[in-house]
């Protein structure tokens, strides 16, 4: 099997400071998001500066610096699905990242998960391809092995409950079918997304930090599939407040 044949040399043919040069004084810690709205929005809230930019075959992805109580943050929006967040984030750790904060929207497979919920991964099931070239072979991937106990602190600070548990990690939504989702949900996922494995195993990979947490959108734990509140559009000023806790959980691991 390909996905078995897992190399350990970290010199590849092409790296990612043979295309990005490193900034001086990149901020510490990075945060960023997958909706196009939500990343909007919340960039509108600060006086941001453009200190790179991100190339690819889709256009350019800016990188800024902000501003949040005092603190210099990179803020950028990472591409949906595992290997293009990937590719990029490698480009914004060739730049100086050393530490990820990311959030995004994901699927839930447990009906009592509220729409918006909080919901931090403690194990991705790896049924994906990119985590592979970065890990050896194995069904799952701890994650979120450093923060979480800051992350429940800002949580709790802010009033916000949360539930933690295995996230499913799928390089196809459309191939999510019924019989899939029951066994993972046997594997004891309680909800479905598209890049925490292998986001993971790029920050494990490379040597860097990273976080990641959820707030909750679509529902198939259902008989037919529930949407909820997966637009963009809907509930942004609650995705909004959700939004900042990454800002708070960034002043605490700074």
């Amino acid at each position: 099997m390909l996905l078995e044949e897992f190399d350990t040399d970290v010199d590849a043919f092409i790296n990612p400071n043979m295309v990005v040069g490193k900034i001086e004084n990149f901020p510490e810690v990075t945060v960023s998001c997958f909706s196009k709205q939500l990343f909007d929005k919340v960039l509108s809230f600060f006086d941001a500066k453009k200190i790179a930019e991100i190339h690819s075959a889709v256009g350019r992805n800016p990188v800024y610096e902000i501003k949040y109580n005092d603190k210099r943050f990179a803020f950028f929006q990472s591409r949906v699905g595992e290997p293009l967040c990937v590719a990029e984030y490698e480009d914004v750790i060739a730049m100086g990242s050393k530490k990820l904060i990311l959030y995004g929207n994901c699927g839930v497979l447990d009906k009592s998960i509220e729409d918006c919920g909080i919901i931090i991964p403690t194990i991705a099931i790896r049924d994906e391809g990119t985590s592979y070239h970065y890990l050896a072979p194995s069904d799952t991937i701890p994650v979120n092995k450093k923060y979480k106990e800051e992350f429940k602190a800002v949580l709790a600070e802010a009033g916000y409950t949360y539930v933690e548990g295995t996230t499913w990690t799928t390089d196809a939504p459309y191939r999510e079918t019924r019989g899939k989702i029951a066994r993972r949900k046997q594997q004891g996922a309680i909800c479905v997304e598209m890049e925490c494995a292998g986001m993971q195993a790029v920050c494990d990979f490379r040597g860097t930090d990273f976080f990641q947490f959820f707030y909750a959108g679509d529902n198939l734990d259902h008989s037919s599939w529930d949407p909820r509140s997966l637009s963009g559009d809907a509930k942004l000023d609650d995705k909004t407040k959700i939004a900042f806790l990454a800002f708070e959980l960034g002043l605490r691991i700074m």
